[in-house]
């Protein structure tokens, strides 16, 4: 397997619509030594505050949740289609009732500046939270939005996070 390299944001070729909503990823958060993973496929990249962001959208029962809360930095590994029975597996299974969810999804645990992530991965975003929502149904300006996806009120928080490095191969 090819070396991770640095890149800048100005050099991604970055389809979020693609590589999140039809491709996915796999959103890693705790550390070096206990971590969990769970596929995505809500969220975006873009430019807030000032910064690159990414954000991202983690429902309340979910164990990666409370990684994500104890740490300040989590991961996000985009993975090519021959990982997309990893990606189903990450996103059916809960690392709170397994010991090593991430190896037996045939994937491998690493890290760079202690911020751990899915080393098959082609293109790896290492954020740095910044913000935390919970969303509320009384948010929602469209009533079918809370009947559509929050019937069972397992609310989702939305994190905002700097991109403070870009890995790809």
């Amino acid at each position: 397997m090819h070396t991770f390299q640095p890149m800048t944001a100005d050099m991604m070729e970055f389809d979020p619509f693609t590589k999140i909503g039809k491709e996915w990823a796999l959103l890693t958060a705790g550390s070096k030594d206990k971590a969990n993973t769970m596929t995505i496929s809500w969220g975006g990249v873009g430019i807030l505050w000032g910064k690159n962001v990414a954000f991202v959208f983690v429902r309340d029962s979910r164990y990666t949740k409370e990684l994500i809360d104890k740490n300040e930095f989590f991961s996000l590994s985009f993975l090519s289609e021959k990982y997309r029975d990893a990606l189903n597996y990450c996103g059916s299974h809960s690392g709170r009732d397994e010991n090593d969810k991430i190896s037996a999804a045939g994937l491998t645990l690493t890290s760079r500046h202690s911020i751990p992530f899915i080393d098959e991965g082609n293109m790896i975003l290492l954020c740095e939270k910044m913000s935390a929502t919970r969303l509320t149904e009384d948010s929602f300006l469209m009533p079918e939005i809370a009947q559509k996806w929050y019937a069972d009120h397992d609310m989702h928080t939305m994190y905002i996070a700097e991109i403070i490095d870009i890995l790809a191969r």
